[in-house]
């Protein structure tokens, strides 16, 4: 029989506190990003406040407030937006394809055309002091702002270039990951779906003996307060 004991549909769980730095345009929040393969949704459980989205449909901002339940489907350009101690349950489809790189940030074009300046630019130093992470995790959110509301002019402008030549640099500096991630998402989503599968022949066999294999599993976050691309987060391992 085959098994899976990750958590439902092998979607991945984080508690979001989002940032509440200011940015250029005066608001305050997260870094805007894009994933690739993920889908991606938000619960929200605290604060007020809203996300800003941009797909080749254009510009979005739709309000968060407690209660809500928003998603949005791999490709869309996303940025958290907290006007009042914003907090969020994030949903990510492909548990460990997120965590293995599927987010591309809006840095400016010229970063962008470079991996090894966009890689340094991106990046959050993994040791040193809180303060020192911090300047990290705001300068590369300023630059990703940078970027997106260049994006966002050129939507509003009519003009669908800036975001398509977006699409194909982030496609580029993520080609060399596809062979991994597929690797992750056969040992996650995949097996997921082959559990439920195996589950149902069984049962059309009239058999049950696999129910008494249940199991309850139970997890604390395995860090808190984690500098995120939106917001400290508190992580969850399965």
């Amino acid at each position: 029989m085959v098994t899976f004991e990750g958590l439902p549909g092998a979607v991945a769980v984080s508690h979001l506190t989002v940032y509440d730095w200011p940015a250029a345009d005066g608001q305050r929040g997260g870094t805007p990003h894009l994933h690739l393969t993920c889908s991606e949704g938000y619960v929200v459980v605290g604060g007020s406040g809203s996300v800003q989205t941009l797909t080749a449909t254009g510009f979005r901002q739709t309000p968060l407030a407690p209660g809500a339940l928003v998603w949005f489907t791999p490709g869309t350009i996303h940025r958290l937006v907290n006007e009042d101690g914003l907090r969020v349950v994030v949903l990510m489809q492909n548990s460990g394809l997120p965590e293995a790189g599927d987010a591309v940030l809006t840095l400016p074009p010229a970063l962008l055309a470079d991996p090894d300046a966009y890689r340094a630019a991106a990046a959050l130093p993994p040791e040193g002091t809180e303060a020192a992470q911090e300047r990290a995790a705001r300068s590369r959110r300023d630059l990703a702002v940078e970027g997106f509301l260049g994006l966002c002019e050129a939507a509003e402008a009519g003009d669908p270039e800036p975001l398509a030549a977006f699409h194909r640099a982030a496609a580029t500096l993520v080609r060399s990951q596809a062979a991994e991630w597929r690797a992750r998402w056969e040992r996650g989503a995949v097996l997921a779906a082959a559990a439920t599968a195996a589950q149902i022949d069984a049962l059309e066999r009239g058999e049950w003996g696999q129910l008494a294999g249940a199991r309850v599993r139970e997890q604390r976050p395995v860090e808190r307060g984690r500098f995120g691309m939106c917001g400290r987060l508190d992580v969850y391992q399965v």
